[in-house]
């Protein structure tokens, strides 16, 4: 097993602000405006962008400049629209698989014709930046954009985020930290001007730093388990991190953090004297009603099922 911190670039810095113009607004502060409501569903961080799902009325209006990049694919119905930006004029039809780029900075007029069912990442161009210089990637992070195109594979990674949120605080920041660093690399790979090569590394972890990492993971649930402070440990950024940890457990870290509590959750189960609901409290879930759905999600039962079952 190879020391990947040895061969790595240390990790940069998350304090990093990108300086946006003042005419651009917040992504989901201008999404808002234009869609005249709130997102059904909103997570957020400021490393790491945020995710929103829309089901919204159909729209006629320009998109103003925003300061990120808008990420938006399509999970149901096909439904009809326009866009256009004074340039190129596009007609067409979403439909899953498909994607839409929003450059930052970008604008163009949007007529959709029919109530629409949209995910959207809003990515700041500091990640985009961040996760090319850990990759070792060259080449530009310019994004181009896009409309309604073709990619299976970035749609179906960016859809993993409306089944995968948990109602676990840990486990959500930590699997939304995992996916927009991979959406990221996706992009670079396919989205850009010039297509970004990317700078072999292989290793996983040297046991002490996993041993730390581990250490990390199994501790409390309000620990601070974000992938930022779990390569920190490891003495790695967080995109050669991910790389190194699946290469030693077999598994992501939002993956073995699961089932690590998957694992206590039965340990749990297995004491008379604890209710679900306190079970639920202790893992870090915001709702009894959560753990239950995550549970399930892993065993096929319900929490209350597993522990008649168990008896």
């Amino acid at each position: 097993m190879t020391d990947s911190s040895k061969n790595q670039p240390a990790p940069p810095k998350e304090s990093q602000h990108q300086v946006v113009p003042a005419d651009r607004r917040p992504a989901d502060v201008e999404m808002e405006r234009v869609l005249n409501m709130a997102p059904l569903h909103k997570a957020s961080d400021p490393s790491s962008g945020a995710i929103t799902f829309w089901r919204h009325d159909p729209l006629h209006d320009v998109v103003r400049p925003m300061a990120d990049h808008v990420i938006m694919t399509f999970p149901a119905e096909p439904v009809r629209f326009e866009r256009r930006d004074g340039k190129t004029f596009v007609r067409g039809m979403t439909r899953p698989g498909t994607l839409t780029i929003i450059p930052a900075g970008s604008s163009s007029r949007w007529d959709i014709y029919q109530p629409l069912s949209v995910l959207q990442l809003y990515l700041p161009q500091t990640t985009l930046n961040r996760v090319a210089s850990e990759a070792g990637t060259s080449g530009s992070s310019d994004l181009v954009e896009r409309t309604a195109q073709p990619d299976s594979i970035t749609s179906l990674l960016l859809l993993s985020a409306a089944d995968s949120l948990e109602g676990s605080a840990a486990l959500d920041t930590l699997f939304r930290h995992q996916l927009t660093d991979l959406l990221a690399t996706r992009l670079l790979v396919a989205h850009i001007g010039s297509p970004a090569t990317f700078r072999p590394a292989v290793g996983g972890l040297t046991p002490k730093a996993l041993g730390r990492v581990i250490e990390r993971l199994r501790s409390d649930s309000d620990a601070d388990v974000s992938l930022a402070a779990l390569a920190a440990d490891a003495g790695l950024s967080r995109f050669h991190f991910c790389r190194a940890f699946k290469e030693s457990t077999g598994l992501s870290p939002h993956a073995w953090l699961r089932q690590q509590r998957l694992e206590r959750a039965m340990e749990m189960l297995r004491d008379p004297s604890m209710s679900v609901i306190s079970i639920a409290a202790a893992l870090g879930y915001s709702s009894q009603t959560a753990f239950g759905t995550a549970f399930k999600k892993l065993t096929g039962e319900t929490p209350s099922d597993w522990r008649k079952r168990m008896r």
